[in-house]
């Protein structure tokens, strides 16, 4: 059989360890592949039992439920994952939760949600292309790469942590190489998710921290702001064996992730950004940087950290006050090592309700009660691939038409304010206004593919009881066909 040259490089890594003089890896490389001569290949799979005349290729996983993908014999290695899904949750990369379980131990070696593992935080979906995981079709396909030997057995779970939205099609198959024996010291794969929301103010934030014998070799950092400005000042630090003073030192955030002056999205084999919405407060990011072609070698103990320092900001002057200063941003992370034996148990996944960001959404068809339109008649419900399923759906057919929106704001503050807003072909141009005053511009809401997207209206002041959300229909572009309005939801974020 044939293994390409990066696979068999590094099982070299694998097997001879970062420990083996170079004449070993040499050897494996170039000779007759030592167990990999007789490996057969195997695959798990979502495929239809009837394999002859059936296409039921799918798995259906209920709210809070789990499901066992696969419980391998080893001793065997696997090559490949793929998955796609179908889900009622629109975050579910944030909701479905990944873990790997070897020979038989109780505590998972992999455990995180399923879209931070492959690079992509937040729960959002976008395509990704790196060395070890890749993501297609428009953040719908995921295929890992990392290469996972087990002795004993291999188990491979996904939980739907959802309250009450099902998964109604999960396809996936799991590709491995089932061989002979394996040597006594291979090291296991490892990738644990971790997250301070938010990040603890005068200690730097932790991304691994394990003893025991073995090489790091990757971080996926996502990031939510709670001030705007530059939060990436912060140095990388790696405390290798015991070091009170760390032997690997960075020089700032982006640096780390091999990037310059700031972020933006990119996709590269060994570093990239994934999501990257700005420098304004309550904009999200994800970055990810694989330690393949340099990993990092421990024999007793690491400590991988990293400082949470940028530009700071003054509410009440609206002025920013340093420019090297802790913030207090929203920090979850995964850390992807190798390791002799059981890994310390450093992190345990937060429930769902615990993952995203303390906020308030408010699904706009609850307000639909109290909305008042011109004309009435023209607002309703549509069922659709949003957040609960449904949006409110305004079809006037002339500008100058009006809806608005009553809700309710439990306590005085200062909030971010963010509609998820609907596009289209024959969506027109609409003016925002809160309590009678202008926010945000005018927004042209014509697409031509229906996108929901979380458009921001600014930092407001509001206080405690009922306000109002109007908007205001100011025509239409040459490319739309009509004059439409959609609202998924309003997001509220609560930020002084």
């Amino acid at each position: 059989m044939r293994i390409c040259k990066f696979s068999v490089l590094m099982l070299c890594l694998l097997i001879g360890g970062l420990f083996a003089p170079a004449a070993l890896l040499e050897t494996l490389l170039v000779g007759d592949g030592s167990f990999l001569k007789d490996a057969r290949p195997m695959r798990a799979s979502s495929a239809d039992p009837n394999w002859q005349d059936g296409n039921a290729d799918a798995r259906y996983i209920a709210p809070k439920q789990n499901l066992t993908l696969a419980e391998l014999q080893g001793p065997g290695i696997i090559t490949h994952i793929w998955f796609t899904i179908a889900a009622d949750d629109a975050q579910y990369p944030r909701s479905l939760v990944l873990r790997i379980y070897w020979d038989g131990e109780e505590e998972p070696s992999v455990e995180s949600p399923l879209g931070d593992f492959f690079g992509v935080g937040h729960g959002l979906l976008t395509n990704l292309n790196s060395i070890p995981v890749q993501i297609s079709s428009d953040g719908r396909a995921y295929n890992c790469y990392w290469l996972m030997p087990f002795r004993k057995s291999a188990k491979i779970t996904i939980s739907n942590d959802s309250p009450d939205k099902a998964v109604h099609a999960l396809y996936y198959m799991i590709d491995w190489l089932k061989v002979k024996s394996l040597p006594p010291d291979i090291p296991y794969f490892h990738a644990q998710y971790r997250q301070e929301y938010p990040c603890e103010m005068g200690k730097d934030y932790l991304i691994l921290k394990t003893e025991g014998k073995g090489f790091y070799v990757g971080t996926v950092l996502s990031l939510q702001m709670n001030q705007p400005g530059w939060f990436g000042e912060g140095d990388d630090r790696f405390y290798i064996d015991g070091e009170e003073v760390p032997s690997l030192q960075g020089t700032g955030t982006e640096d780390y992730f091999n990037d310059a002056w700031g972020f933006r999205p990119f996709n590269q084999p060994y570093h990239g950004v994934s999501i990257w919405e700005g420098y304004d407060v309550d904009d999200r990011g994800t970055a990810y940087r694989w330690h393949i072609q340099d990993p990092i070698p421990f024999s007793k103990s690491i400590i991988v950290t990293i400082e949470h320092k940028g530009q700071t900001y003054d509410w009440q002057t609206r002025r920013y006050t340093s420019g090297f200063g802790e913030r207090d941003d929203f920090f979850s992370s995964v850390a992807f090592w190798y390791q002799i034996g059981r890994a310390t148990r450093f992190a345990s996944l937060p429930p769902l309700e615990q993952r995203s960001v303390p906020h308030i959404y408010i699904e706009a068809e609850s307000l639909l009660p109290t909305a008042k339109a011109t004309p009435q008649e023209a607002l309703q419900t549509q069922e659709g691939n949003w957040s609960s399923g449904k949006q409110l759906f305004f079809t006037p057919q002339s500008s100058g038409s009006l809806l608005e929106l009553r809700f309710n704001v439990p306590e005085d503050g200062l909030y971010i304010m963010k509609g998820d807003i609907t596009h289209s072909w024959d969506y027109g141009i609409w003016q925002a206004y809160l309590d009678d005053k202008p926010i945000g511009g005018k927004i042209n809401l014509y697409s031509p593919t229906v996108q929901t997207k979380r458009l921001k209206f600014g930092v407001v002041e509001l206080s405690a009881g009922e306000h109002t959300f109007r908007f205001l229909c100011q025509g239409k572009s040459d490319s739309s066909t009509g004059y439409y309005f959609g609202i998924d939801g309003v997001y509220l974020r609560k930020i002084k």
